[in-house]
């Protein structure tokens, strides 16, 4: 069997046996004078530790499911150089699993007073704030027979912010937005809606949209044309209680319901209106308010990345309270949360009704595929007992959905692909009918 590089060097000092691999270092410095002086060489010409400086630069945010590169100066300002093995440590969840032995250790070689760079490239797995532990390192001699190592404390932290995966749809919905904002005038008015123009009458047109003073002062009949009205307040309203930590596919309620907030956000920005956040449970997790078009959605995607459902039950009049209060006039204050029965008819059926008498509101609340996988289900005596209890489970949905539409509340229910798009489609549907 061919010897180490290690073993090598004790069998040619005469310490031990070629055919040996891991010495027994107290016997060997016992009875090798040679060898021992040079481990004593080896851990001297070893570059310390203790004196290196260290520096941190690069991302300090990246999307979910993205990758951040942080990059780390270390500077050698010893006259020995320096031949290290270095441990960059960050929470696991900053890695993908399996991937943190390649992204976390390097091999560097610096130069007496000289530095050198190295990326840690980070793919963080959740939400939230990820915060370096500390760098380890160890230095090693010429003949790597001795090391000396040492933690130092270099502070960074990444911020994980919300995928936004319903971005996709935002083209689309932007462009039915064109066509309600102008292109396409309406002659009812709303109380959603603001004079837009006038135009000669045509066969056909409503008589009370005729605007009989303007018509008295041209040769022709002119009609008023509406359009949605701009400026009008949104809130969205997170429940971040514990019916959101149903995870749902891969991931939590919670995450779902964020990514169609944003969605929405970005939609009623673009429209002219102002869009407020509010996340709740039994209090306030994360507050945004009065922040211009162009800093909504930032502001937004910076709040929502540090939250996480609380397992606790929302108090539904603490929730109505501070929406009111961060809504002093009419407002479209759009509550996801849960549809689930008793939620529902214990805590917010009783209250909804503060919200309703000053505000339009829109509950959206996320549903599960594999419900409706479930209620498809035949063949076996197991499949039937499944789609039984799918089915009552969507009867109780629906029955929720129905009491809440009674209190004049718009509801969508979706699975977690398609509820940004369809939470967009009742904005615009409320829009279009002059319902802000």
């Amino acid at each position: 069997m061919a010897p180490t590089g290690r073993a090598a060097l004790l069998a040619a000092l005469g310490a031990l046996p070629v055919g040996i691999w891991e010495p027994s270092w107290t016997g060997v410095l016992a009875v090798n004078a040679p060898l021992a002086l040079a481990c004593a060489c080896d851990y001297a010409l070893a570059a310390p530790v203790r004196r290196l400086s260290f520096i941190r630069s690069g991302d300090t945010s990246a999307r979910l499911g993205e990758t951040a590169d942080v990059t780390l100066t270390v500077t050698n300002p010893s006259n020995r150089p320096l031949r290290a093995h270095l441990r960059d440590a960050w929470p696991p969840s900053s890695w993908l699993p399996g991937s943190e032995v390649t992204s976390s250790r390097h091999r560097l070689t610096v130069p007496p007073g000289e530095r050198r760079r190295i990326i840690t490239r980070l793919r963080p797995t959740r939400r939230g704030d990820r915060q370096a532990d500390r760098v380890t390192i160890r230095s090693y001699g010429p003949l790597a027979l001795f090391a000396r190592q040492g933690s130092h404390k270099v502070p960074w932290t990444v911020r994980v912010l919300p995928p936004f995966t319903s971005r996709k749809h935002l083209p689309s919905k932007l462009a039915r937005l064109r066509e309600l904002d102008g292109r396409t005038s309406v002659l009812t008015r709303g109380e959603g809606t603001e004079f837009d123009s006038l135009r000669e009458y045509i066969p056909g047109d409503d008589t009370r949209s005729i605007d009989w003073r303007a018509t008295a002062r041209q040769s022709s009949v002119a009609v008023r044309t509406w359009r949605p009205e701009r400026d009008r307040h949104i809130l969205l309203v997170l429940d971040t209680g514990r019916t959101s930590a149903g995870r749902v596919g891969d991931a939590p309620r919670l995450d779902a319901s964020m990514d169609a907030a944003l969605l929405l956000a970005a939609l009623a920005s673009r429209a002219g209106d102002r869009v407020d956040l509010l996340a709740y449970d039994r209090r306030v997790r994360a507050l945004v308010q009065g922040r211009t078009a162009g800093d909504v959605l930032p502001s937004l995607v910076n709040a929502m990345a540090s939250l996480e459902p609380e397992l606790v039950e929302t108090d539904a009049r603490g929730l109505t309270a501070t929406a009111l209060r961060t809504a002093p006039r009419r407002a479209l204050i759009v509550l996801l949360t849960t549809l689930d029965a008793a939620p529902v008819e214990q805590g917010l059926l009783p209250v909804l009704s503060r919200l309703t008498q000053r505000h339009s509101v829109l509950v959206a609340s996320v549903a599960d595929p594999h419900i409706a996988r479930m209620a498809n289900s035949r063949g076996t005596t197991d499949a039937v007992y499944e789609a039984a209890a799918a089915a009552q489970a969507q009867a109780d949905r629906n029955r929720v959905a129905d009491q809440l539409r009674r209190h004049g509340v718009t509801v969508v229910d979706a699975t977690p692909d398609n509820l940004a798009p369809v939470l967009a489609d009742a904005y615009l549907a409320l829009k279009a009918a002059g319902r802000l």
